[in-house]
């Protein structure tokens, strides 16, 4: 950084710490996420988000009573205190909160006694946050944001003065607050309530404000401690009793003095470069509001075309209505009036009327040529009166099954009515994805996405040399409903790409990027820890599901720092996996914990096991373990004959590749790596090697021999706090999808 640079950023900070930034800008910053409000004695969560006190206790733990609602009590009470007072939240906006998802009521636990919650997700980041037995008084006041509070509240009150608190009506503007009276005074009483001589007179005194905080930040958990360090695994304030025996032994922690010089430093920083980002910022918040300007337009655009097609459609149904019940209608008079005619017809057969009383008169007539000549006609009107009459038939049917509309198909259409455009690209999720012999591979959908059909998932083998001209063949997997997959029988040691698109409505989307997976260069080897050999319960601990490992410090071991006089002299406390190999090429992978101290992983052969598991060994004996702490190297020249493992040591942060393996002598540099976040170990029985990898880009990191004369196992030995954990497996994943 130049002398320019330098000072510009010195300015910079003096003008952050001079309260310079603009404090109407921040508003955004000081709102509680539960009660939407400015911040009242806001509290740290373990995430680091912040929260009201009063929202924590009146709506999470509504029964928990503790030190700090009897200083909002008295705050409150001050009648000459211009301090606005936030709402009181309530159940019910608690409940909405739960109906929107902002908290989640599954995360919550209660007591089967009392409604008090143990644990709530964060507001912020929907974290689990457990309060234990100590409740809410475990967490810190975040005293600077209640100052940044008060500032803010000040500067929007300007015109507002703040009143002594002693004075007598009338009641005087105060000049000065005292920090350790927690009251506001005005010149003539603070010096009565300050007279010089007394302990009084060294009372620290501040402008006039309403935010009195304690001089020394006190450790909750040890209420009589001052905090002097800071930890960095919790990232928390902590004293020195909860790192001695506390929650925070085997974290590592840093002291207070350099905790802040770091973070302030890092925050300065970070608050520079913003600044002089501030042109780029500017272009791209004008981007965002022509990217504002185009969406309101083409959402628009969108909702007008979607509405035509609707009052198309709406037409079209509107004509097809008129139509058929034109033809319903005509088809109901048609009939009607057929059987009408009919109607007229059978009443001219009944006596004294129509056919049959025409009929009667012709009879009467007694004149012979006159009486044929009518009678012919009017008998054979009589003869199909009488037929039809014997084969009665109405002239038309009252059904109008023909006019049913069986519309459950276009029902099925207009349900499954939706957008035609192309579907987003899903997006591989990386973290999720594991491959070993098969492939469970995880995608996520962006959040505004509409809903799809299926998906598919590509993938193809990569080979060493491809040619370009010709179009890679890709093989794809059934379709798919949810967001994951398992892709079997992939080849060991062998690079794979993956690709996944959707479907919705028979139209697919563009398949998402590409990513590449390395598989294992032999099949995967399942295994848990074995708690009955060689485990040491009182300096490990091991997860019930036994695929997990961590160090503490025991009992045992303290009694027996009394007889240690080095300190480098120390134990290693091994554990090896519950199933041995006595042939072909295996491989397994796991994680080690980032602030493990040491961890030593490898293998192990079960030729000396019950004789080194089971023979008594002074812990205060330099010569009871082959690490002595030291870096020389000088215990691995004797290693394969004295111990029964083969391991690589790693812990803070670094792999070290033992000192035998490298050429150089003396070359430090290529023997330290930096420790992958996965680490992959192959053990060829047959050929009696052993291989360590970089399990996320299965770069071979180490190798050597090893003698497979008996059965092996995978070992680790843990030293100073760490964990291990193993990875979960293909066969376990794939349960939770069948």
């Amino acid at each position: 950084m130049s002398d320019s640079e330098m000072s510009e950023f010195a300015s910079i900070v003096e003008r952050i710490e001079r309260g310079e930034v603009p404090m109407k800008n921040i508003e955004r910053e000081l709102i509680c996420p539960i009660c939407q409000e400015l911040f009242t004695h806001p509290l740290i969560l373990p995430c680091q988000h912040s929260v009201c006190h009063k929202c924590v206790k009146e709506l999470l733990m509504p029964n928990h009573d503790d030190s700090l609602s009897t200083d909002a009590g008295s705050e409150s009470s001050n009648p000459g205190s211009p301090r606005a007072r936030v709402p009181s939240p309530s159940m019910e906006k608690l409940e909405r909160l739960v109906r929107s998802g902002s908290i989640s009521s599954p995360g919550w636990r209660r007591s089967s006694v009392t409604p008090r919650v143990t644990t709530f997700p964060c507001p912020g980041c929907q974290h689990d946050i457990d309060l234990g037995e100590r409740g809410i008084s475990m967490l810190f006041r975040n005293f600077t944001l209640e100052s940044i509070v008060e500032r803010y509240r000040q500067a929007a009150r300007a015109a507002v003065a703040i009143m002594c608190n002693v004075c007598k009506p009338p009641v005087q503007e105060a000049t000065k607050s005292c920090m350790d009276c927690k009251a506001s005074f005005c010149n003539e009483c603070f010096k009565m309530n300050h007279p010089w001589g007394t302990p009084k007179a060294q009372h620290e005194y501040v402008g006039p404000t309403t935010n009195f905080r304690p001089k020394v930040l006190m450790c909750p958990e040890h209420e009589m401690e001052k905090v002097n360090m800071y930890c960095e695994v919790c990232r928390r304030p902590v004293c020195h009793l909860c790192k001695l025996g506390g929650s925070h032994a085997n974290h590592r922690v840093t002291s207070m003095s350099s905790a802040y010089k770091i973070l302030k430093e890092k925050l300065s920083k970070s608050i520079h470069y913003l600044i002089s980002k501030e042109d780029q910022v500017r272009t791209q918040i004008s981007e965002l509001d022509v990217l504002i300007h185009h969406t309101e337009e083409n959402g628009q655009l969108a909702e007008r075309r979607a509405n035509e097609h609707f009052e198309h459609l709406f037409e079209t149904l509107q004509e097809r209505k008129t139509e058929m019940l034109r033809s319903i209608q005509q088809s109901r008079n048609l009939r009607v009036e057929r059987l009408r005619t009919q109607v007229e017809e059978y009443q001219g057969m009944l006596e004294n009327s129509g056919l049959v009383g025409y009929a009667q008169e012709v009879l009467k007539e007694t004149d012979q040529s006159c009486f044929v000549q009518t009678a012919k006609l009017l008998h054979v009107r009589i003869q199909k009166a009488t037929e039809s009459l014997k084969t009665f038939q109405p002239a038309a049917t009252p059904s109008f099954e023909e006019f049913v509309l069986d519309t459950s198909k276009e029902e099925i259409l207009l349900k499954e009515l939706s957008f035609s455009g192309v579907p987003e690209p899903p997006v591989i999720d990386l973290s999720r994805c594991c491959v070993y012999n098969e492939g469970l591979i995880h995608w996520r959908l962006s959040e505004d996405s509409l809903p799809t059909d299926h998906h598919i998932v590509e993938f193809r083998k990569l080979g060493a040399e491809e040619d370009e001209e010709e179009e890679p063949c890709w093989s794809a997997t059934e379709r798919v409903y949810g967001c994951s997959t398992v892709v079997s029988d992939l080849s060991s040691d062998s690079r794979y790409a993956f690709r996944v698109k959707s479907c919705r409505n028979g139209v697919f989307s563009p398949c998402s990027p590409e990513v590449t997976f390395h598989t294992p260069p032999a099949p995967v080897f399942g295994f848990l820890f074995n708690e009955k050999c060689g485990f040491s319960a009182e300096r490990l601990q091991l997860s019930q599901r036994r695929d997990s490992v961590e160090s503490v410090a025991g009992m045992s071991f303290l009694l027996a720092a009394e007889r240690v006089q080095t300190g480098s002299y120390i134990c290693l406390d091994y554990i090896i996996g519950d199933t041995g190999i006595s042939h072909g090429r295996h491989y397994w992978a796991f994680r080690v914990q980032p602030n493990s101290y040491m961890v030593k992983v490898g293998v192990a052969s079960d030729s000396k096991l019950t004789e080194w598991f089971h023979n008594p060994r002074d812990t205060s004996s330099p010569r009871y373990d082959h690490d002595s702490g030291h870096d020389s190297g000088s215990e691995d020249t004797c290693f394969e004959v004295s111990q029964p493992f083969t391991l690589v040591t790693v812990g803070m942060g670094r792999l070290f590749i033992p000192k035998a393996s490298v050429s150089a002598a003396g070359d430090h540099s290529s023997r330290v790596l930096p420790m992958p976040q996965r680490i992959g170990v192959c053990l060829d029985y047959d050929a009696g090697r052993v291989f360590f990898y970089d399990a996320d880009t299965m770069r071979l990191l180490y190798e050597r021999q090893v003698d497979c004369s008996g059965t092996m196992y995978p070992a680790f030995g843990l030293l100073g706090g760490g964990a291990v954990h193993l990875e979960e497996f293909i066969t376990a994943k794939r349960l939770s999808y069948l």
